[in-house]
């Protein structure tokens, strides 16, 4: 009777030592638990937002279509993704430094972007979307595009852009705006020249959050990648903040320094079809003019600069930009020829050295030469791109189509020098085939 006591007490304490000990080993578990979760919680962000996916101003979406087109939205968890990550960082400096050896992950630099702008109103979007493919058929780095157009095309050009195969899509972004004038009468800005291209003078202010950008005209067409221009940003000194080509270049045939009867950058004018911004500076500074001593900002100083000279200005808002820096000369790089070539260049006889030694970087195809006969060698180059379907080989079906077609304008002035067009085409094309194709075969071993 003892013996089976002795039992009964026996196996009874062992019962309460391992009731008391899994409840002892639970209780020490979950605050463990707890924190092992709320730390893969913290580790275990999600992806960041892609680069250059900014949100547009929002006034920029306003129109009376409410048309405000993105190619996409912007990432939507940002301020989680931010918050998350703090957390996370927090807490790996309150741990101690581990000597276990761990894989080093390799951050890579976040992208660089570039930023163009282009204005397109009435019969312009063929014209534009052509541009738009002319510079992604070359361009290394990503584009954002910046469309300004008018209510009727908005919706057109996000439609047209869809149509596009995801390896080009993936190489930009894109927002279109409606036209907007920050000061003075709309309607009067709308008709300065050109429906809509006063626009271009208030792309600072418009965009505020946009550093620096390149701004070309529709009939305009990239030879050779937008990132060579875009470097040129890194050319300019201290005072310079925007570049540009001069409108000519041999004086006694000029426009300005022969017919202009208002201040001119120069000898010779600058001509504003293709102007590299640094959007940031320009903001930032005070300009001196022919109304007030101190300096205007340049927004302050738009409207009444027109107000002074509207009754003497021929090519609008290109003529507002050459009084500005005629009295701000310090303020502009001038980059050469090439990359502004237009039938000015050619059309009185082959005036460009640079295009001539290098060949057309960027043609712009002013006077409308794209869409008439007067001068075929552009509108061939024209109508090659607009026509080249995307991801076919690009020697068979842009180049020799092109060097084919400029046998019959050698008998125009600028089909004569069929080189200035297609040397820097082909060194371009080449650059591209070595990228794609030769850099990654890898040899045999």
């Amino acid at each position: 009777m003892r013996i089976h006591c002795k039992v009964v007490v026996i196996a009874v304490g062992f019962g309460v030592f391992l009731l008391l000990y899994f409840l002892g080993g639970n209780a020490a578990d979950d605050p463990l638990l707890k924190e092992v979760v709320e730390e893969e919680e913290g580790n275990s962000s999600p992806s960041p937002p892609e680069l250059g996916r900014d949100v547009a101003p929002k006034f920029a979406r306003k129109s009376s279509a409410g048309v405000g087109v993105r190619a996409e939205e912007p990432y939507k968890g940002r301020k989680d993704w931010k918050s998350i990550n703090r957390g996370a960082n927090e807490k790996a400096k309150s741990k101690p430094l581990s000597n276990v050896a761990r894989p080093v992950t390799k951050r890579t630099r976040a992208e660089e972007v570039m930023h163009l702008a282009v204005v397109a109103c009435g019969n312009r979007l063929d014209e534009t979307l052509t541009m738009v493919k002319s510079a992604l058929l070359f361009t290394l780095k990503k584009i954002k595009f910046h469309i300004f157009a008018e209510d009727p095309l908005a919706p057109q050009f996000a439609e047209r852009l869809k149509q596009w195969p995801r390896s080009i899509s993936a190489k930009f972004q894109y927002s279109v705006y409606p036209i907007t004038f920050s000061v003075g009468n709309a309607d009067e800005w709308k008709k300065l020249f050109k429906p809509c291209a006063a626009q271009r003078l208030f792309l600072p202010v418009i965009l505020k959050d946009v550093d620096s950008l390149l701004y070309v005209d529709t009939d305009v067409l990239f030879l050779r990648p937008m990132d060579d221009i875009w470097r040129l940003l890194k050319s300019f000194n201290s005072t310079q903040l925007a570049a540009m080509a001069p409108e000519h270049e041999v004086p006694k045939i000029g426009w300005y320094s022969r017919f202009a009867r208002h201040p001119f950058y120069g000898v010779t004018g600058v001509n504003s079809g293709v102007m590299l911004m640094n959007l940031t500076r320009i903001r930032s500074t005070l300009f001196r003019n022919s109304m007030i001593p101190s300096g205007l900002s340049w927004e302050d100083l738009l409207h009444p600069l027109y107000q002074k000279y509207k009754n003497h200005i021929t090519w609008g808002d290109q003529d507002l930009l050459n009084i500005i820096f005629h009295d701000n000369p310090e303020c502009l790089f001038i980059f050469p020829c090439q990359w502004n070539y237009r039938p000015d260049h050619c059309m009185y006889g082959s005036n460009c050295k640079g295009a001539e030694e290098e060949g057309v970087s960027i043609l712009h195809g002013n006077r409308g030469v794209y869409h008439d006969d007067k001068q075929p060698a552009f509108k061939v180059v024209y109508d090659a791109i607009r026509d080249f379907p995307f991801e076919d080989n690009m020697f068979q079906s842009l180049f020799y189509p092109i060097q084919t077609k400029f046998l019959d304008t050698v008998n125009t002035l600028c089909g004569r020098i069929p080189q200035v067009f297609l040397k820097q085409i082909e060194k371009t094309m080449r650059k591209v085939f070595e990228q794609k194709v030769v850099r990654h075969v890898r040899p045999h071993k």
